[in-house]
């Protein structure tokens, strides 16, 4: 008898003892919240909860921030979608990252720990999104395809969906085509940077060639080849206006900008930081034919149009680029971008990626890439693809990013995708912010110039 109630006193002390232990931050938030925190790596973390939550949890990665730039922690792209997703009852969450740069390495365990850290401090999320912006939504395709346990579903916005390989590879083409155009025998080094300071300096002298060329009708042809051979649009800021289908001098005019600055800062800058995290080059054009990726390119037409008006003979700056010295990779390097990151294809839950029409920095044709990683795969009926019409890099209105996160939300809470139409789309998001627009299209982005995934992939030297 006293064995069972010593039996007994035990197993009540025990419940009593789990019960204090569970704090009580467990419990569903009672009102607003806004948590901050540091997880092991360093990296610091930011949740905010809603008075009323309706159990699904927004993991939020963010963009690329350059090597010394600040490094907080954000958990939503901007304030006023932050502020629509807390009134509708979503908690947030996202981490700074624990380094800046192309920190992928870094970046998906740490937005794993956020989900730790939300667990631990708010409690089990019925269902957790990632989402994410740029380089964060090549982050969040990571995720998806590494950590697919952890979340229900995703959501790329203009993101990096080619992976890191093909970005860098991208990135190569113009820079290569402008420097052996319009400045051979210049020796501008386009990689292999011995620090920041040379990547800065060759930019800086990238930079004044092109202003000099932009100046004549030859040297904004050749431009427009380079522009051409990473697919920028011809309207790439909301801030100008569209130019007409066929007034190619204005569409020039606008892809110099975007050239002379976006690209630039890619071509050297950014990508000098990630060659000493990979410990080298990992980028090549050995065995690239230029001809045919121009023919493939959505500026083809406006290219030609602008040779003749030169008086170029646009077969014979092929031909140069065709006999130029290439560009070969360190294979460890690619290694390392191969494992931070080229994608697999293998989605094992749902993504909707969404890119504008006219993005300059990460062209909309990234989307192909993904779909072709996908299909090879055999997971293609997890992907779904949606097209708003805007100039500019990552340029949504809050409507339009609400109607996505609905659209991946609902499909997580059926495991149906439902109607995922421009018309629903924009319907969709209509009634999730009617002061904002909603553009969805019906678009088909053409073939990316240099796809490289792990489900196909495009090893260096290949002629494709």
């Amino acid at each position: 008898m006293r064995a069972r109630n010593r039996a007994g006193l035990l197993a009540a002390v025990t419940a009593l003892l789990l019960t204090a232990a569970v704090p009580p931050a467990t419990a569903a938030p009672a009102g607003p919240r806004h948590l901050e925190g540091t997880l092991p790596s360093g990296a610091t973390y930011v949740i905010d909860t809603p008075a009323r939550w309706n159990g699904t949890l927004l993991l939020f990665s963010h963009g690329y921030r350059p090597a010394g730039a600040p490094n907080e922690a954000v958990d939503a792209s901007d304030d006023a979608t932050k502020k629509l997703l807390l009134k509708e009852g979503y908690a947030l969450a996202g981490s700074s990252y624990a380094t800046t740069g192309w920190a992928v390495e870094q970046a998906v365990p740490d937005q794993v720990a956020t989900l730790d850290a939300f667990a631990g401090r708010v409690g089990p999320a019925r269902r957790t999104l990632a989402w994410g912006e740029s380089y964060g939504g090549l982050v969040t395709t990571a995720i998806a395809e590494r950590h697919p346990g952890r979340i229900d579903g995703s959501l790329s916005l203009c993101g990096l969906v080619q992976g890191g390989v093909a970005n860098w590879n991208s990135t190569l083409d113009p820079v290569f085509a402008l420097k052996t155009l319009l400045a051979p025998g210049s020796g501008i080094p386009l990689t292999g940077f011995a620090d920041a300071d040379e990547a800065d300096r060759a930019a800086g002298r990238l930079g004044a060639v092109l202003s000099r060329a932009q100046g004549s009708a030859a040297g904004r042809a050749r431009i427009a080849l380079a522009a051409a051979l990473h697919n920028i649009p011809g309207w790439n800021d909301p801030k100008q206006e569209r130019p007409a289908p066929d007034d190619y001098e204005a569409q020039q005019a606008h892809q110099y900008q975007a050239v002379s600055t976006m690209l630039v800062d890619a071509g050297f800058r950014r990508r000098q930081e990630a060659e000493q995290r990979a410990g080298g080059n990992m980028a090549w054009n050995t065995g690239v034919d230029y001809t045919a990726m121009l023919r493939r390119s959505a500026g083809y037409k406006e290219v030609e149009a602008l040779y003749a008006a030169a008086g170029l003979s646009l077969g014979k700056d092929l031909r140069t680029l065709a006999g130029a010295p290439r560009v070969k990779a360190d294979p460890a390097a690619v290694h390392y971008m191969t494992r931070n990151i080229a994608f697999t294809g293998k989605l094992r839950t749902p993504q909707l990626d969404v890119h504008t029409t006219g993005d300059p920095l990460v062209p909309v044709q990234v989307a192909s890439a993904h779909r072709r990683a996908v299909t090879a795969a055999g997971t293609g009926g997890m992907l779904r693809q949606g097209f708003v019409d805007n100039a500019g890099h990552c340029t949504f209105t809050p409507a339009e990013q609400l109607a996505a996160l609905h659209t991946v939300d609902r499909l997580a809470g059926t495991g149906r995708w439902g109607d995922t139409a421009p018309g629903a789309l924009n319907a969709e998001a209509r009634r999730s912010d009617p002061t904002t627009a909603a553009r969805y299209l019906a678009f088909s982005p053409g073939p990316y110039p240099r796809p490289y995934d792990l489900a196909q992939r495009q090893l260096p030297g290949s002629t494709r």
